[in-house]
């Protein structure tokens, strides 16, 4: 173990280092007193005090991610029968699983801003609690309606932690190796949940019921909480004096109220034409498109007027002539929309014209998990090493692959021949991007406010993912609707409807590949240590 007093552009604070990990030591003398008075026999020794603070950020930051993707995995095998258990129409059956990541999409911003004030580790644990009570409310759900408002709770708990956690890791390590492992285990969280999401939440959907996914969530994240509150260091995320006056300056609550109405209202609408185009012409539906369009460009005036003003700005509108910014942003929304599009239409696939039963159609997801761990670790090794924009190309090239192996699927092959390959390449360009794209935005936004770029990010992609999947569904509803099959529920019908998406799906990577070849050429490499 070796002690260093060199100092980054980033971080004041003296760092520990081990195992070429380094993380900003508390400097607390109230501490070292205490740590003087003992014996050696009950004093930790830095390197172990460094270990184990290592190894609880990371895994708390890596298990809120899994524990958040872990419903959205039980969802996608139990959808067909919470629909029949909760009578669930066609226009709300995927409720349940767009609704959370939508009005977490509209908080993040205002979590992280809120974060950035009153101290990331309290705005964890908040989030960690309302989780596992949101968890067991919606396992207790008995009509659809419950189930969707706990959801859309669920959602704003999520919000709490997502930021927060980004800005946990960005306080805690200095950049370097450690910071890339800590995005990257956070990442690879995403998978690992989502997978046992699918299995357990197949196997818990055929024998005692969907209830039990909603259930062993809220066990885990009360486990979480409880660990967090005991063993997250106090010095992580930790903030000056919380004051009114500090929350009334430094957070942007009109910045964020518009452009939380504005998120909300279109992803409302985008919800609404899933189900027929058709929708988009009733009255209400125009007046709420005409409003949500309206709020957003009132939030682009807002910020101009906030940084004329040299105040405080959620995202001010100079961000976005930053190229490699906004290139990073476009990608994340339209890759996580593809990846989450896939796995959905992909269950359908299995579910509605393979004719699989919930466990069955999970199994076949397994190769994802692997693969999105994989992903994750070796960005998160070569970060530092390879340029940022060789691993964001890369990665999506091969995601690329995944639904386009699904558009030329015969429903009839094995699953190695075309569900397989697809299966496992799908994750590679959200997982690629993850680590990436958190060290791109952060490095943007000053030290005090990586929460907020915690909410960037994650706004991004939670938006994404709600956006992807409902002009996905709505094409191939769309084909579906206009088939020359008779019956629209038939296997054959909906499977023209599942190859429109998944072609739909190419052209969305396609874009992305484009944007990131023109905007990431001069990113470098963008995990190395600052001397």
């Amino acid at each position: 173990m070796t002690t260093t007093n060199s100092t980054t552009e980033l971080h004041a604070p003296p760092t520990t280092t081990y195992l070429d990990i380094e993380l900003i030591a508390p400097n607390n003398n109230a501490s070292n007193s205490r740590s003087a008075s003992q014996t050696p026999a009950s004093t930790a020794s830095p390197a172990e005090t460094s270990r184990a603070t290592t190894a609880i950020i990371i895994f708390c930051v890596a298990v809120v991610t899994a524990v958040n993707t872990f419903l959205s995995g039980a969802l996608v095998v139990s959808i067909p029968v919470l629909q029949q258990d909760l009578d669930l129409g066609e226009g709300v059956v995927l409720w349940p699983v767009t609704i959370q990541a939508l009005t977490c999409g509209c908080t993040l911003l205002l979590a992280g801003s809120i974060a950035d004030v009153v101290g990331s580790r309290y705005m964890y644990l908040l989030g960690s609690l309302l989780q596992t009570l949101t968890s067991l409310a919606c396992g207790l759900s008995r009509t659809g309606a419950q189930l969707i408002i706990f959801r859309a709770l669920a959602g704003i708990a999520a919000s709490l932690c997502l930021p927060s956690a980004v800005s946990i890791i960005n306080d805690a390590f200095v950049p370097g190796r450690g910071r890339n492992l800590a995005f990257a285990a956070m990442g690879g969280g995403q998978p690992v949940g989502f997978g046992l999401g699918l299995t357990l939440g197949g196997v818990l959907t055929g024998s005692i019921g969907w209830e039990w996914g909603f259930y062993v969530s809220a066990i885990i994240n009360g486990i979480v909480f409880a660990l967090s509150t005991w063993q997250l260091p106090s010095s992580v995320g930790k903030v000056e004096e919380i004051t009114w006056a500090r929350l009334k300056v430094e957070v942007d609550w009109v910045g964020a109220l518009i452009i939380s109405i504005a998120l909300a209202l279109l992803s409302y609408i985008m919800a609404e034409v899933t189900t027929g185009t058709a929708r988009i012409r009733e009255p209400r539906n125009i007046a709420m498109l005409t409003l949500g369009f309206s709020f957003l460009f009132g939030f682009v005036g807002w910020m101009h007027k906030r940084e004329k003003e040299q105040k405080a700005a959620l995202i001010p509108n100079s961000l976005w002539k930053d190229k490699v910014f906004t290139s990073i942003c476009i990608s994340v929304f339209l890759v996580w929309g593809s990846f989450n599009a896939v796995e959905q239409i992909g269950n359908f696939f299995f579910q509605n014209v393979q004719g699989l039963n919930a466990l069955e159609a999970a199994i076949r997801f397994l190769p994802a998990v692997i693969m999105g761990c994989i992903a994750n670790i070796i960005v998160g090794l070569l970060a530092h090493r390879i340029r940022g924009d060789w691993i964001v190309v890369l990665s999506i090239v091969l995601s690329w692959s995944s639904p386009l192996l699904m558009a030329l699927v015969n429903p009839k092959s094995t699953y190695w021949a075309f569900a397989f390959p697809a299966i496992l390449l799908n994750p590679i360009g959200a997982d690629g991007l993850f680590t990436i794209s958190n060290l791109v935005i952060t490095s943007r936004f000053p030290v005090k406010t990586q929460g907020l770029a915690g909410g960037v990010f994650n706004t991004t992609s939670q938006i994404g993912k709600s956006v992807g999947l409902a002009l996905t569904r709505l094409v191939a509803n769309n084909i579906t609707a206009t088939s020359s099959v008779k019956d629209k529920d038939a296997a054959p019908a909906l499977m023209q409807g599942y190859r429109a998406g998944f072609w739909f799906l190419v052209a969305l990577n396609t874009v992305s590949l484009c944007m990131s070849l023109w905007g990431l050429r001069k990113v470098g490499t963008v995990g190395r240590k600052q001397d």
